[in-house]
């Protein structure tokens, strides 16, 4: 089976379930997506329901080619939808992928369920897929973003100008963050001893 096929399963602790995505997500999903605070960073712009509709289809097109597994996350402490994330960038033959796509409702932000997420993907990573290496890139202006990828243990790696068009007409400078096989126990040990994690490698 190849890295795809394995990850298209469903993920869940005591806090989040991931489920990969299917046609009738659509509206739970738009029910939430439509609040413009959300895709500041993205590299979509997603202001009408056209503009959902084209990424929400986009995210089935990849699921069925196997280039991305799309989770439909729900925040178990309300049993609510509460967005979206991916494994994207799927280089089976180098020994990484992409955590990446993500998006949490306004509402759900703030409260866990980026950390428990993002935990639950790396642990499929590592101890599913036997990943190598997990990465993931975001916006040089995304503050927010930046300081989460270190609390869940992500270590910054660099900075890869004009890396993309962004909505609007500008050029995101790409920062990357990684973790590895082998700061993978550490992060995990971390990750579930409390809210606050340093980056991998770093004493705390």
């Amino acid at each position: 089976m190849t890295w795809a096929q394995l990850a298209s399963v469903p993920l869940e602790n005591e806090h989040v379930l991931l489920r990969p995505v299917r046609p009738d997500d659509r509206e739970a999903l738009r029910a939430i997506a439509m609040d413009q605070r959300i895709w500041r960073y993205f590299i979509m712009s997603i202001a009408t329901a056209a503009e959902f509709d084209a990424f929400f289809d986009l995210g089935l097109k990849d699921q069925a080619a196997g280039s991305r597994v799309v989770y439909v996350i729900t925040d178990k402490r309300t049993g609510e939808i509460a967005g979206s994330m991916s494994f994207c960038t799927i280089m089976e033959k180098d020994g990484r992928l992409e955590i990446g796509w993500s998006w949490l409702g306004v509402e759900s932000q703030g409260k866990g369920v980026n950390r428990w997420a993002k935990f639950l993907m790396m642990q499929c990573a590592f101890e599913r897929l036997n990943a190598e290496r997990v990465e993931f890139k975001t916006d040089q202006l995304n503050e927010q973003a930046m300081r989460g990828l270190s609390n869940i243990g992500g270590v910054e790696e660099g900075t890869l100008r004009s890396f993309n068009p962004m909505p609007g007409g500008r050029r995101r400078d790409a920062v990357y963050y990684s973790v590895l096989k082998a700061e993978w126990p550490g992060v995990k040990a971390q990750l579930l001893a409390g809210p606050k994690v340093v980056r991998a490698g770093v004493p705390g």
